[in-house]
């Protein structure tokens, strides 16, 4: 079991890890030892996810997430095997964190009288200093 949140824990049949092939540095095995993890998570179909928190993190994942709910999270930083799922169970899990943050309601506001008065004297004194540029013509004399 992974602890996300002190009200939100995941069991290990939940995430789905698979390990293929990762390019980069590796020396003489990066061709032969799957060392890159790709970490699979049902999170629309989650029974350990409160619904509000799952509607977040399907938004925050975007490009990971795929149609059908599926969060998929590729971990190919570290050379070894462990590390790239340590690190793949972490992105997930802070992932999880932001979701469980229920977003602070915007509430309208409205400029004081005071910011309208001072907003209109400023283009007032723009409309005059722009006015002093142009030329003058015959009929103002």
């Amino acid at each position: 079991m992974i602890a996300v949140t002190p009200g939100i824990h995941l069991e290990d049949n939940e995430l789905q890890w698979d390990f293929v092939r990762a390019s980069g540095p590796g020396g003489q095995n990066v061709n032969k030892v799957e060392t890159a993890v790709q970490l699979r998570f049902d999170a629309a179909r989650s029974p350990s996810l409160p619904e509000d928190v799952r509607a977040r993190l399907l938004r925050l994942a975007g490009n990971r997430a795929t149609a059908d709910g599926q969060i998929v999270i590729d971990a190919r930083r570290y050379r070894t095997q462990v590390r790239n799922r340590d690190d793949a169970l972490k992105q997930l899990v802070e992932l999880i964190r932001k979701a469980t943050v229920k977003p602070k309601p915007r509430h309208k506001t409205k400029p004081t009288a005071a910011a309208q008065a001072e907003r209109r004297a400023a283009k007032a004194q723009r409309s005059y200093t722009k006015a002093l540029r142009r030329p003058v013509r015959p009929d103002d004399e």
